[in-house]
């Protein structure tokens, strides 16, 4: 951003007036969809003034027509909002039909179309900071061939002939889309279905005091490679674990799902964190894109009050305590799965715990950025649990996501396993 000031310094160019003169209405989103910044053209085009519009959710200010039973502005443009949060990527609308209400003259809306193009903004992390959402108001064309407003020798001319043109191609084009997004989300949820069977962990009903998230990587089917599990041992013991296929795809969710239910299998019939992890290595070179998989697998023994643990070359957990304070379980770190040529025993270390104590364990996804040490994802993430301490795991893993920024899904997949011991 400093940068850019310097920029703009040195051309001479004053953005801020350049932005407020820009013929285009434009309006400027946070990514809580709320205005932060609109020009005078917007203000023109929506007869509203900035008090009105600034800090205010887009859709407080523009909600649907409720005399409208067919409107459905509201809905066409949060999904293409979120679809720019999600793919980081500009979105196009069709034309849309977006009445927007009389100031002044409460339940009274005007009828007006809309042709409007919504464009990520960056922020230094590369996750979206704002959104541009700009807008063409083209009511006056539409309501003139819904009426139809032709010369009197009923022959259109040249430019109206080419108007009428791109306006069926673009009520064409957006039933296309409509008839592609539907499809899509047919597509996406059957992919869902899919994930959900793969990362169904039954013994994670006996536990309320345990959070799970899995979000794919943006631009997905939702079903990747990385995955959670949580086993019940005898004695009161349990295991959780995290792992991380690489790719996406298909192709991962398969040999996700072969790895998470034998690393699940071994440790019920191991019971150590080192030994599971051993097997599941082994049995890595048999399956195809399992090498180089990370996993780390935790043993939590509540009458000890001990973490038991080991790590085939993944992020370490975190162990964060109830003043704040944390520690890593980074003592027995080894390479992925399948990454040595010959079978080497792995290390297995233990850690104590107090009542109350929160066990994180997570995905890369979660704290990698793209440009950035992951020793400066990592204290992002730490700190954060340390401010969030005191909530609950599912409270903890919401705040964690939305402070981190990936509420809406991240370059990579993350899977997140939150307990409160």
């Amino acid at each position: 951003m400093e940068k850019g000031r310097e920029t703009a310094a040195m051309s001479g160019i004053n953005y801020a007036a350049l932005f407020a003169a820009t013929p285009s209405p434009y309006l400027v989103l946070g990514p809580d969809l709320v205005i932060v910044e609109v020009n005078q053209a917007y203000l023109d085009a929506t007869r509203r003034t900035r008090d009105d519009l600034i800090g205010r959710h887009i859709f407080d200010a523009f909600p649907d027509n409720p005399a409208d039973p067919e409107a459905d502005g509201v809905r066409n443009l949060n999904a293409s909002l979120h679809r720019v949060l999600t793919s980081r990527e500009p979105d196009t609308m069709a034309l849309q039909k977006y009445d927007i209400p009389l100031m002044g003259r409460p339940g009274v809306f005007e009828e007006r179309w809309w042709s409007p193009v919504n464009t990520p903004i960056p922020g230094p992390d590369g996750s979206v900071a704002w959104i541009i959402h700009r807008v063409e108001d083209v009511t006056a064309f539409v309501q003139a061939r819904a009426g139809g407003d032709r010369p009197p020798t009923g022959q259109l001319t040249e430019r109206e002939a080419l108007e009428a043109e791109l306006y069926a191609r673009a009520r064409e084009l957006q039933r296309l889309n409509e008839e592609l997004r539907l499809a899509h989300t047919r597509e996406r949820q059957v992919a869902v279905t899919l994930q959900e069977a793969m990362l169904q962990s039954p013994d994670l009903a006996r536990h309320r005091e345990v959070a799970v998230r899995y979000l794919p990587a943006a631009g997905s089917l939702n079903v990747c490679g990385d995955w959670y599990d949580m086993v019940d041992l005898p004695d009161g013991r349990f295991a959780v674990a995290v792992g991380d296929v690489v790719g996406h795809g298909l192709e991962a969710a398969a040999a996700m799902g072969m790895l998470r239910s034998a690393l699940s299998a071994a440790i019920r019939a191991l019971e150590r964190p080192a030994q599971a992890l051993e097997v599941l290595g082994l049995y890595a070179r048999s399956v195809e894109g399992a090498l180089n998989t990370t996993a780390v697998k935790a043993l939590v023994d509540p009458r000890s009050r001990l973490i038991i643990y080991s790590n085939a070359g993944h992020p370490p957990p975190v162990l964060v305590h109830a003043d704040g304070s944390y520690d890593l379980l980074d003592q027995a770190t080894d390479p992925p799965l399948g990454a040595r040529p010959q079978h080497v025993p792995r290390p297995q270390a233990g850690l104590a715990y107090y009542p109350g104590d929160t066990l994180v364990l997570y995905t890369d996804g979660l704290i990698e950025r793209r440009d950035e040490d992951i020793d400066a994802g990592l204290s992002r993430l730490t700190e954060a649990l340390s401010r969030f301490r005191a909530l609950s795991p599912e409270r903890l893993a919401d705040a964690l996501l939305a402070h981190l920024g990936l509420t809406g899904g991240a370059r990579d997949d993350i899977a997140l396993i939150i307990t409160r011991l």
